[in-house]
C-alpha cells in the first residue's frame, strides 16, 4: 500500500476550513491538495497521505500554521518543517528557504522506517526539494505546476524581471528532472510546458481534478443575505467574480465593462469576491483600491458589491445566489486551469470565461457557458448579457453544468493519480556491486551474462574498486559488460566510448560540492589508521584500513570539524572517506537521470556496506545470501528482498522474484 507525500510550501495551507484569498498564495492549489489527498486516502491502495508544508508564525493567519502535525482527515496529516526564519513568506521569498526546508525534511525522511513511496510537488519550488530527496533516497517525484511563469511572460500578466527569469528556470529543471508531470488540462500539456523546450517523452498526463469542497452557510447568515448592505436592489440577478486581487485576474476590466453597459446595470448587480482585504498588501492593495475606485463612481453606486472578507459559507451562499438567473465570470488574462468554473458548475451557474487557458477546455466539456477574449471588455459584457437577459440560455447552460460536472471528480482523479504513482516504481535499471555480489560463483556468473545478453534492462556495475582492476575482474570471470560503470565506492562515473570508458564530468563537478579534500586527509592524520594503498585513492575518496569503532570516530571528528563527507565501512576492514555528495547511489542517481530513469525505478544488487545507501535508496534492493552483517541493520521496508542463494545466483534469485529473470534461467536461480 501507497504511502503518499503532496509536498506544498506556499500559501496558508491548513486543515479546512481555508481561509481563501487571505493571503496572494492562498488560492486554487491549497484546495487541490487537500482535496486530492482526502480523495486518495479513501483509496483501497493507499496506507496513508502526508501532506508537508512550511510551518510559520503570524497572528494574523492564526496558530495552527506553527503546529507541527494537524489532523486533516482519516488518514492525512499536515506536517510542518520550521525554518530559520519564522515569518509569513510570500512565494517569490520562498526560494531563500529552500536549502533549509530541504535539510529539515531529508532529516526527517532518514529518521522513520516507512518513507513515502511517491513526492507529489506542487510548484517548482517543492521539485527543487524533491529532486534532493530522490537523490538521497530513491522518491521518485511526480511535478503539477498549477501555474508556469513562461505564460505569465508570453500573457502580459507579469513582468519580464530577473524573479520571473529565475521561477521560470526552476520550472524548467522541474520539468527536465519530474518522473511524471501532472496538469489539469491538454493547453498545459501541449502548449504550455512545450514552450519550455524540454523533452518530456510520455511523462506528462493530463488528470482533472475535482470540484472543490464548498463550505456551508453558518447559523449566522452569510454574505448573500446581506447584499442590501452594498446593493440598492439586491432583489436582481448577481454578476459573481471570484478571485485573488491580483492584475493577472482582470478585475477590473469586469468593472469597467460593467459601468459601460447600461443594460447590465438596470437588469444584474456586480458581487466580487477579492480576497481577504485586511491583510492586502503591494500588487493586490493596488488592485483593490482600483476596485474600490471603480465601484465608488457615481455610475456604479449601489450596483456593486466589493465584500472585505468572506468565508466558504459566503462563497456557498453566493453561488446558490447566482443559479438564480446570474452568471459566474472569469476574465483573468489567463487561467492555467480554472476551479471556480467547475464550482459554479456544481451549483448549476452559467460562466463568462477567459478564453485562455485551461477555461476553454472546461467550457467544451461541459458547455455551460461563453468564452471570451479578456482584454475586449465589449465584448465581457455582451457576453454576460447574451445569458442573464435570455432565461432560455441560461437554463441551457445551468442544465449542461449540473449534467457534466461529474467528468471532474476527485474520486477519478485520485485512481488516475494513484495509477500513475504505482508505474514510477517499474524497473528499468540493474545496477550491482561486483566482488562477491556478481563474483564467488562461475556458473551463476554464466548465468548474469545470459540474463544481461537477454534483458532490456539499462545494467550497471557499482564498485569499490578503481576501472582498470574492476574490467580486470570482469574479465576474469566473463561478466558482461554494463552499460556505466561505477567506481572508486561510487565517486567516479564511467559512460563506454567504444571500446574504451570515458569519465562523466557532470558527476564529478558534482561532487566538487562541500568537499575539501586536503582539509578532511590533514583532520585525519591524527587518527593514526592505516591508509589502503595509493592506487585506492582518487579526487573525491580516501581510503583506510580499520574496524567499526575507528569509522564511527572519524565520522565524529570530521563532523565535529565541520568538515562535509560521508564515512563508508565494509568487509569489516575497509573505511572509505568520499565526498557528501558521493556513494553508489549518488552515482546511480545520477547515470539514471540521462534516461529519465528515478531511483524508485532501479534494482540494487549487493552484499556489503558501501552497498548499503544503494540499497537503501533504490525501489527495489536484493541482498545476496552470502551478504556480510553490515548490511543485517538495513530497515525492512517494501522493495527489499533477502535472498537464499549467494552471489550472482541470489542476483538471478530476486531478479525473478520481481519477474525479471529470463525465461529458462529462473530455475538456477
Amino acid at each position: 500500500m501507497l504511502h503518499i507525500l503532496h509536498l506544498a510550501l506556499g500559501g496558508c495551507l491548513k486543515a479546512p476550513p481555508v481561509a481563501y484569498g487571505v493571503t496572494a498564495d492562498t488560492g486554487g492549489h491549497i484546495a487541490y491538495v487537500l482535496d486530492a489527498a482526502i480523495a486518495q486516502a479513501r483509496d483501497v491502495r493507499v496506507d496513508r497521505v502526508t501532506i508537508v508544508t512550511r510551518a510559520f508564525a503570524d497572528a494574523r493567519f492564526g496558530a495552527e500554521h506553527k503546529l507541527p502535525v494537524e489532523h486533516v482527515a482519516a488518514g492525512v496529516t499536515i506536517e510542518r518543517i520550521a525554518t530559520g526564519n519564522p515569518a509569513y513568506l510570500e512565494k517569490s521569498a520562498l526560494l531563500a528557504e529552500i536549502p533549509d526546508i530541504t535539510a529539515a525534511l531529508c532529516a526527517r525522511l532518514a529518521r522513520i522506517d516507512r518513507r513515502p513511496d511517491v513526492i507529489h510537488a506542487h510548484f517548482a519550488d517543492a521539485a527543487a526539494v524533491a529532486r534532493v530527496v530522490e537523490r538521497r533516497f530513491g522518491i521518485p517525484f511526480v511535478y503539477t505546476p498549477h501555474a508556469l511563469g513562461i505564460d505569465k511572460q508570453t500573457s502580459g500578466s507579469g513582468n519580464d524581471d530577473a524573479a520571473l527569469d529565475a521561477r521560470i528556470a526552476g520550472e524548467r529543471q522541474a520539468i527536465a528532472a519530474a518522473a511524471a508531470i501532472i496538469v489539469s488540462t491538454h493547453d498545459e500539456a501541449d502548449r504550455q510546458i512545450a514552450a519550455y523546450g524540454v523533452m518530456t517523452g510520455d511523462r506528462i498526463r493530463v488528470v482533472g481534478p475535482g470540484v472543490p469542497r464548498i463550505g456551508v452557510v453558518g447559523a449566522g447568515g452569510s454574505l448573500a443575505d446581506r447584499l442590501g448592505e452594498w446593493l440598492d436592489r439586491p432583489d436582481l440577478p448577481i454578476i459573481l467574480a471570484i478571485a485573488r486581487p491580483v492584475a493577472k485576474k482582470n478585475l477590473a476590466a469586469l468593472l469597467r465593462a460593467y459601468a459601460a453597459d447600461d443594460i447590465l446595470q438596470r437588469g444584474a448587480n456586480l458581487v466580487v469576491l477579492a480576497g481577504q482585504h485586511r491583510h492586502a498588501a503591494g500588487d493586490e492593495r493596488a488592485v483593490l483600491d482600483e476596485l474600490a475606485s471603480l465601484a465608488a463612481a457615481p455610475v456604479l453606486r449601489g450596483r456593486v458589491a466589493l465584500p472585505a472578507a468572506h468565508d466558504t459559507g459566503d462563497v456557498a451562499a453566493l453561488y446558490d445566489r447566482a443559479a438564480r438567473g446570474g452568471v459566474f465570470v472569469n476574465p483573468a488574462l489567463h487561467e492555467p486551469f480554472g476551479l471556480t468554473l467547475i464550482e459554479a458548475a456544481a451549483a448549476g451557474v452559467p460562466v463568462v470565461a477567459t478564453a485562455n487557458g485551461g477555461p476553454a477546455e472546461i467550457v467544451a466539456t461541459l458547455g455551460h457557458g461563453l468564452l471570451v477574449d479578456p482584454r475586449d471588455e465589449p465584448a465581457l459584457a455582451t457576453a454576460i448579457r447574451a445569458i442573464i437577459g435570455d432565461p432560455v440560455r441560461h437554463a441551457a447552460c445551468a442544465a449542461a453544468a449540473r449534467a457534466g460536472v461529474a467528468a471532474y471528480s476527485w474520486m477519478n482523479y485520485s485512481a488516475d493519480a494513484i495509477d500513475i504513482y504505482r508505474t514510477l516504481a517499474t524497473p528499468r535499471l540493474v545496477a550491482c556491486d561486483l566482488d562477491g555480489t556478481l563474483t564467488g560463483d562461475a556458473a551463476a556468473a554464466r548465468d548474469l551474462a545470459a540474463w544481461r545478453a537477454a534483458s532490456p534492462l539499462d545494467f550497471v556495475i557499482a564498485t569499490g574498486r578503481g576501472l582498470a582492476a574492476a574490467l580486470d575482474v570482469i574479465r576474469m570471470w566473463g561478466l558482461p559488460r554494463p552499460d556505466a560503470m561505477i567506481t572508486d565506492v561510487g565517486t567516479r562515473l564511467w559512460h563506454p566510448a567504444g571500446d574504451d570508458w570515458r569519465e562523466c564530468s557532470d558527476f564529478a563537478a558534482l561532487l566538487d560540492t562541500d568537499w575539501d579534500r586536503a582539509a578532511v586527509a590533514a583532520a585525519l592524520v591524527p587518527f593514526g589508521v592505516a591508509a589502503q594503498p595509493a592506487t585506492t585513492a582518487g579526487p573525491h575518496k580516501l581510503s583506510f584500513f580499520g574496524d567499526a569503532n575507528d569509522a564511527a570516530a572519524i565520522a565524529a571528528a570530521l563532523a565535529a570539524a565541520g568538515l562535509p563527507a560521508r564515512v563508508i565501512h565494509s568487509h569489516d576492514t575497509l573505511i572509505d572517506v568520499v565526498a557528501p555528495a558521493g556513494g553508489k547511489a549518488a552515482a546511480v542517481a545520477a547515470h539514471a537521470a540521462r534516461d529519465g530513469v528515478s531511483l524508485a525505478q532501479c534494482v540494487a544488487a549487493g552484499d556489503s556496506g558501501n552497498d548499503a545507501d544503494l540499497l537503501a535508496a533504490c525501489g527495489h534492493a536484493i541482498v545476496v545470501g552470502n551478504a556480510s552483517a553490515e548490511l543485517a541493520g538495513l530497515p525492512l521496508r517494501p522493495g527489499l528482498y533477502r535472498a537464499a542463494a549467494a552471489h550472482a545466483a541470489g542476483v538471478l534469485e530476486g531478479l525473478n522474484r520481481l519477474g525479471l529473470a529470463v525465461p529458462g534461467l529462473a530455475a538456477a536461480a
